[in-house]
């Protein structure tokens, strides 16, 4: 389909510039930005092509779907992308560039004199990403931008043609999506739905119905685990549930516990043993050379934190042989230094076979191999959890048969992983709702949150049930039997801070980069004092404070939203212990520093943390 339209593009046939791809995760996404642009680049429309993903880890991957030589050889193109930093020549003699949300908002200027110099094909990944700059039905201009949305909106506009890719149209605070066409259905006040006869654009559907029924993807098996678990809450009275499928209102708390004792650790295990046996098999069947062979499967497995991530690799190491258990299980951070090494690894060898990451590894990660997610994680938005379960869908062209291969999704059998499966088989999801949160409603949206004021106990896993997911509706059909307008609005609320209409306004945006901020520079005091990785020199969270300040040049408070996304995405990839030379001889920070002395006996701001095990092998969360 897009072939199509691009080779109508090319040929002048169409004023189409806005070509549109929703789909479903898993098929083939990557695959479009070189269609497109191999189809207006060889016809002259284009000069260069810019490609836009939301993650670092993701840049690798675009540049290697344009290097890819079956589909150099099929398209007949010789277009190469370069990972690109924020530096002056952004192609190097290339023909485009891959770069990053955070990296264009930090330099906005530096990017759109470069579309203004050439004629760009600009792709964008995994819009849904980035809300509409104004909202006019719900909030002035000033209130409703943000600051990816604002520094990529130029590119749009100066790009000779554009190509905008994502998974879902539907966004989990209900706004509307950057540049999308809207309208509003006669009658229907609360409900805005994409419009598909928009001038100029062409939209593309590829729904999850489609994809099975071409074998583009694989069908998924869904293991919920029920539970019982028992915790301190803020009052330390004991509280407890004897389901997870029935906590109502206690939901939240007993998956913050059911994921930190004794019910993460059974779910583990099952989805090893299952993910152990499937490799058996497959190599029992002939798939790959020995134990080192491809096509054997793979276990992905989400943490709700880094504590609890390493905690859980501790555990599956423990079941390993001592040989192996470091070269077979793995681990993806943010606050390792090799984190994208790792995925890069789990993804293009046949080791390691278990990867354990948090949030960097789950969205847009092209790893055929992955034939099991244990998805031990407390969010539960849609378009979050359409992209987990997306991990383990691919087709593995090294796995044997469509029939033999398996995508099996463990998860907590909470009643709110229940809602967003019956939305998968339900809805459509090319409308967006204008949405309050619902007094019965849990705050499972937010992609990070405050944990809970409580101490988990104790949990156990007691059920085990598989069910094979329905294939859901055709891309922009309405759901069977019921109006879109009638709908529920989807579980959770909006965002991590308080906010009126479920628009973010932006001194409670700036507010919570700057929280998020403060404590990713605190999590590398007490990592950096724990493990002595600075051999000389103070270890302080004003210390680091002040480096962060002379990288960046400027203080939180002074940061704009781009300046602050930027501080975000640089730390996401660097360690201020680095950076510690920048201070050396700064007398503002001498001079604080002694007035911090001064003040608080010591130059240290935190000291170093217990290591004491609560009773009961409880995980007391930091205050």
């Amino acid at each position: 389909m897009v072939a199509g339209i691009a080779a109508a593009i090319a040929q002048r046939q169409t004023d189409v510039r806005d070509v549109l791809a929703a789909v479903t995760p898993g098929g083939g996404k990557s695959l479009l930005p070189v269609i497109m642009g191999a189809a207006l680049m060889r016809a002259g429309l284009i000069d260069r092509i810019c490609w836009i993903v939301p993650r670092d880890s993701l840049r690798r991957q675009a540049e290697e779907a344009f290097a890819d030589p079956r589909w150099r050889e099929a398209l007949g193109h010789g277009i190469a992308l370069r990972a690109a930093e924020n530096g002056r020549d952004l192609c190097r003699g290339l023909q485009g560039y891959v770069t990053t949300y955070q990296a264009v908002a930090a330099a906005p200027d530096l990017h759109l004199q470069e579309f203004r110099r050439h004629r760009y094909l600009l792709a964008v990944d995994e819009l849904h990403h980035l809300p509409a700059v104004a909202d006019t039905g719900t909030a002035t201009a000033a209130e409703d931008e943000t600051a990816w949305s604002r520094s990529i909106l130029p590119l749009m506009e100066s790009a000779a043609a554009r190509l905008l890719m994502s998974g879902t149209l539907e966004r989990a605070d209900g706004r509307p999506i950057l540049w999308l066409p809207y309208r509003t259905p006669k009658g229907v006040r609360r409900v805005r739905e994409i419009d598909f006869k928009a001038p100029g654009w062409a939209i593309v559907g590829y729904s999850r119905r489609q994809a099975l029924a071409e074998k583009a993807i694989l069908p998924v098996t869904f293991g919920a685990m029920d539970g019982t678990a028992t915790w301190l809450d803020a009052e330390r009275t004991t509280r407890s549930v004897d389901a997870l499928s029935r906590a109502g209102e206690n939901t939240r708390d007993a998956l913050f516990t059911a994921l930190r004792t004794g019910f993460a650790q059974a779910m583990l295990r099952e989805a090893y043993r299952s993910c152990r046996e499937h490799r058996a098999k497959r190599r029992a069947a002939g798939n790959g050379p020995g134990s080192e062979g491809a096509g054997l499967g793979k276990l992905l497995v989400i943490a709700p934190d880094q504590e609890t991530a390493r905690n859980y690799l501790d555990t599956l190491r423990g079941w390993m042989p001592g040989a192996q258990a470091a070269r077979m299980a793995q681990i993806a951070i943010s606050e390792r230094r090799d984190a994208q090494e790792v995925v890069a690894a789990f993804r293009l060898r046949p080791e390691p076979a278990v990867l354990v990451s948090v949030a960097m590894a789950y969205e847009g990660l092209d790893a055929p191999a992955i034939s099991h997610v244990a998805c031990l994680t407390h969010i539960r938005s849609r378009p979050w959890l359409e992209q987990a379960i997306a991990r383990a869908t691919r087709v593995d062209p090294h796995a044997g048969a469509y029939e033999q291969q398996r995508a099996v999704i463990y998860h907590p059998s909470d009643m709110m992983f229940e809602r967003f499966r019956q939305m998968v088989e339900t809805q459509q999801g090319t409308r967006a709702m204008v949405k309050t949160r619902r007094q019965h409603e849990l705050p499972f949206e937010r992609t990070v949150e405050a944990e809970p004021e409580i101490i988990p106990l104790e949990s156990n896993a007691t059920a085990l049930r598989f069910a094979v997911v329905a294939p859901g509706p055709d891309f922009g059909n309405p759901s069977p039997g019921r109006d879109s307008a009638d709908r529920p609005p989807a579980n959770g609320h909006p965002a991590d801070h308080p906010s009126k209409d479920g628009v973010q306004v932006p001194s409670a945006v700036e507010h919570h980069l700057r929280q998020r901020i403060g404590q990713i520079v605190a999590a590398q005091v007490i990592e950096d004092q724990d493990n002595n990785l600075v051999a000389d020199g103070p270890v302080s969270y004003h210390t680091y404070n002040a480096v962060l300040k002379r990288c960046m040049n400027k203080a939180r408070s002074e940061m704009t939203l781009s300046e602050l996304e930027a501080a975000l995405g640089w730390l996401e990839r660097n360690r201020i212990s680095d950076h510690l030379h920048l201070i050396a001889d700064d007398p503002q920070y001498r001079w604080s520093s002694r007035r911090k002395a001064r003040g608080a006996g010591s130059v240290t701001a935190f000291s170093k943390p217990s290591r004491r095990t609560p009773p009961h092998g409880t995980v007391k969360p930091a205050s």
